[in-house]
């Protein structure tokens, strides 16, 4: 077994030369934070500025669990870099609500028991945000119609939230609070 000085000049191998400097938007605020280049999104969501509502379910990008919007795109922010962050915006589930009031996929969220344990939410509401986006957008799925006219339904919903994972199961009631909002801002559109 190795001694004490190979452990030591091991874990200085591993601290970085120099530290990075990443300015980007978070939730409206502008923020500058100094880190360790190979920092990711979700440990410095997490760790460094104390937004501590995305999830680190699995750290691979497999389970959406730390999902944010990252100008506007869902991303699994375990797998992004802090530092190549610079100059964007991030939104995170702290950021989406209205005021001192919910948003309204988050109360839609609420409303339809779209969770039972609550670890997977705040991931599940930032992708579905996203969802509403990629369909307003006209961006087709792997469920679109050939002609291409992409309707709201809850085929296209269930396949866009394909990579947020419920280990509780509240698919339906996720799907149904999507489907609400979703119809809710189109009614909206329609009437302006």
């Amino acid at each position: 077994m190795p001694g004490p000085a190979f452990f030591w000049t091991y874990s200085k191998l591993l601290r970085p030369k120099e530290l990075s400097v990443t300015s980007l938007t978070i939730n409206g605020k502008a923020v500058e934070l100094e880190v360790d280049p190979r920092t990711t999104l979700l440990d410095a969501l997490r760790e460094h500025l104390k937004l501590t509502g995305s999830k680190k379910g699995c750290d691979h990008g497999q389970c959406g669990a730390c999902t944010v919007l990252l100008d506007g795109e869902r991303v699994n922010s375990c797998l992004v870099l802090f530092a190549g962050c610079d100059g964007q915006d991030v939104t995170t589930i702290e950021g989406l609500k209205d005021g001192d009031e919910l948003g309204a996929m988050q109360r839609a969220f609420v409303s339809h028991d779209a969770f039972q344990c609550g670890y997977c939410t705040p991931g599940q509401i930032c992708s579905a945000v996203a969802t509403l986006k990629e369909v307003e957008r006209g961006d087709a799925s792997a469920v679109t119609a050939d002609d291409g006219d992409i309707h709201l339904t809850r085929l296209e919903v269930q396949e866009r939230m394909s990579g947020n994972i419920c280990r509780c199961g509240a698919y339906n009631n996720i799907v149904d609070a999507v489907m609400e909002t979703g119809g809710a801002a189109l009614q909206t559109e329609a009437a302006e």
